[in-house]
């Protein structure tokens, strides 16, 4: 099989899968942890989270904040010029907007087939009970979430995992509760848990990917110290506001 220069595979890991080469800052990263970039029918040049477009892909794994200003300085063009070998490209004012939105659906569908299996919780009292008898894999809160609140389902997390006095925290979301109300179709989802340890490895990877592109504290499942997260703002900007 043929592999374009610019999705070389490899890693000194056999478990830790493909690796893929950011065009822009040629760095090689997880093939999930970056995010690949396709070309439509007509040339445009969108984002493809979950690298099920046919054809050449590139890839790119830096920041917003990076993708904007190399978009704004011709690098970004140039690079995908390279990568698509010379083909006809258009490239979207508002590409980092819809990869924002790409990313935070991959995130909120994983939600929501995490809830349709059964496997997610909602709910600040059913979150606690199972909180303090350690069944809790990952924690996380919305980002307008009450501190008041959240310290009480962070403390019923230490209790469970025998891990009090260590500051381990639940992760806040880069979502206020009205999106992810909106994404699960319940009402005032505010706190959200899993159960399975396989699902929440799934759902922090896909969440890390969101909260890198959008340069904020990345997830590591229910391991948040009090200080890294109170270093995240808690009126966070709702990434799915531009869809409506």
């Amino acid at each position: 099989m043929r592999i374009p220069h610019n999705e070389r595979l490899g890693s000194d890991s056999p478990d830790a899968g493909p690796e893929r080469k950011c065009i822009l800052s040629a760095e090689h990263g997880a093939r999930d942890a970056l995010i690949r970039l396709a070309i439509s029918p007509d040339g445009g040049v969108l984002p493809d989270v979950h690298a099920r477009a046919p054809g050449r892909g590139a890839w790119i794994g830096v920041s917003r904040a990076d993708l904007e200003i190399a978009l704004a300085k011709g690098k970004l063009k140039g690079a995908l010029a390279r990568a698509f070998k010379g083909a006809s490209l258009s490239i979207p004012d508002d590409l980092a907007d819809r990869i924002t939105i790409a990313l935070t659906r991959a995130f909120t569908d994983r939600l929501g087939l995490e809830m349709r299996s059964g496997r997610l919780l909602v709910g600040s009292d059913r979150i606690a009970e199972n909180a303090r008898m350690g069944k809790v894999a990952w924690l996380a809160h919305a980002a307008d979430a009450g501190e008041d609140g959240s310290r009480k389902l962070d403390q019923a997390l230490r209790v469970g995992r025998d891990a009090e006095g260590s500051g381990l925290r639940g992760d806040t979301l880069p979502l206020d509760r009205a999106a992810l109300s909106v994404a699960l179709g319940r009402e005032n989802v505010v706190h959200l848990a899993l159960t399975d340890a396989a699902a929440a490895t799934r759902l922090t990877a896909s969440l890390q990917r969101l909260l890198r592109f959008l340069s904020q504290p990345e997830a590591t499942g229910a391991g948040k110290t009090e200080t890294e997260r109170d270093e995240r703002s808690a009126s966070a900007a709702d990434p799915l506001a531009t869809t409506n």
